[in-house]
């Protein structure tokens, strides 16, 4: 690759992704064109900017653009977010700040990792801790989520407005406050601040305890973990847990349990078996 093409990687991915673009599809006449996609003064009409400035910006002689004119020229090429997210690190060497978009549900696909897992209670959680997905085993050991209402599975409203949620709690005052600081933590990493502004509202009201927590401004991690839970067939058992991020959904994380030794393994398949 030569050092004019690395030096303007932005400008060679824009016209790129600029030719890629169907003009009729966008409204604009097909007429003759000397090359495919889109023409500069068209992506430059569809994102509001000066078609000169775009065209020096393909040049790679435009200087540098701001990151709201970014996403303006993001928007006028239809770039996906991992297109885009793309776009900013070209133009300024990291990512751009958090965007928090909340999509409804979970595909199919993502569907069908959770209930791979068999014996593993998984769930899929929002950065505003709303669960979406969860599996067999999820329902069985932890909660069954089928049987709440949407707006009811939270885990922060289950937490603390749930007395059979804190009953399950080896130590509920130590995972609250735990959970109240990686629950910010995710909000705050996924440009969330606005979506969760209700329900810190609606839980400080409700819940002292709740607004004592939050007003310390703990922040905590849930990568991994043990988790001890008191469940009423199995009594006292210990979960070793991890989190993954959804590649391409900002918005969503995947917990994954299973049983911290091996005496309970036995039992988490039988109890769960059973209930299939």
């Amino acid at each position: 690759m030569s050092d004019s093409v690395t030096e303007n990687a932005l400008g060679t991915f824009l016209r790129d992704r600029r030719m890629r673009l169907d003009p009729v599809s966008f409204g604009f006449p097909a007429g003759r064109r000397r090359t495919p996609g889109l023409r500069r003064e068209e992506v430059a009409q569809r994102a509001n900017i000066s078609p000169t400035w775009y065209t020096w910006l393909e040049q790679g002689r435009g200087g540098a653009p701001s990151a709201h004119v970014l996403d303006r020229i993001a928007r006028g090429l239809m770039l996906t977010d991992p297109e885009r997210d793309h776009l900013h690190i070209l133009a300024f060497g990291h990512p751009p700040e958090p965007r928090y978009r909340q999509h409804e549900g979970i595909t199919p696909r993502l569907q069908h990792v959770l209930d791979a897992m068999p014996f593993s209670p998984a769930i899929i959680r929002t950065a505003t801790w709303d669960v979406v997905a969860w599996n067999k085993a999820a329902a069985v050991i932890l909660t069954d989520y089928a049987k709440l209402p949407k707006e009811r599975r939270n885990i922060l409203r289950m937490m603390f407005s749930d007395e059979r949620m804190r009953a399950k709690q080896d130590d509920w005052h130590t995972v609250a406050r735990y959970v109240v600081g990686a629950f910010r933590a995710d909000a705050a990493r996924a440009g969330a601040g606005v979506e969760i502004r209700q329900l810190v509202e609606e839980l400080s009201a409700r819940s002292p305890e709740f607004k004592a927590m939050w007003d310390d401004n703990e922040i905590t991690s849930t990568r991994e973990g043990i988790k001890r839970l008191h469940h009423p067939a199995l009594g006292t058992v210990d979960l070793e847990f991890s989190t993954f991020s959804v590649e391409g959904r900002s918005d969503l994380n995947m917990m994954v349990y299973s049983p911290a030794n091996s005496e309970v393994r036995e039992q988490f398949r039988s109890l769960i078996s059973s209930a299939c």
